[in-house]
Parts: C-alpha cells; sequence; structure tokens
C-alpha cells in the first residue's frame, strides 16, 4: 500500500479549509439597510399592546431608516 505524501494532506486540509470559509462568509441578505428595510407602521391599538421595549424597538428601527434613508414618518 503507498503511503500518503504530507504535501497531500496539506493540499486537502488547504481546499477544505478554503471551502469552508467561503460557504461561511456567503450573506443571506443582499443590500443596504436601505435596500431591504421598511418603516414599521403601528396603529394605535398595536401600540397600546406592545411592551415598553417593543415600543423602543420600534421607534430606534424608524428613526434610523429616517436618517440613513430619509423615511418620512407621514408617508
Amino acid at each position: 500500500m503507498e503511503r500518503v505524501k504530507p504535501w497531500h494532506i496539506l493540499l486537502v486540509t488547504a481546499a477544505l479549509v478554503t471551502l469552508i470559509v467561503v460557504a461561511g462568509c456567503s450573506p443571506t441578505a443582499r443590500g443596504s439597510f436601505c435596500d431591504i428595510a421598511r418603516p414599521i407602521r403601528l396603529s394605535g391599538a398595536t401600540i397600546d399592546a406592545m411592551t415598553d421595549q417593543e415600543v423602543a424597538a420600534a421607534l430606534a428601527h424608524n428613526r434610523k431608516g429616517a436618517a440613513l434613508c430619509s423615511w418620512n414618518p407621514a408617508n
């Protein structure tokens, strides 16, 4: 039986590491925040049912969109 050469093991290992790194770096969502995000529009009843933390998160999201994407609260 032929012995496996050390350079062959190194080559196969390098190829596997490269494939793992490339596969792990592929994004699931493409585009900027402004391309993929939309304003959160809530009714008064929905806001009343939300926790303070949920309201703060929705407000932070909308403020980020207003700053980065020129969202208009009236739209």
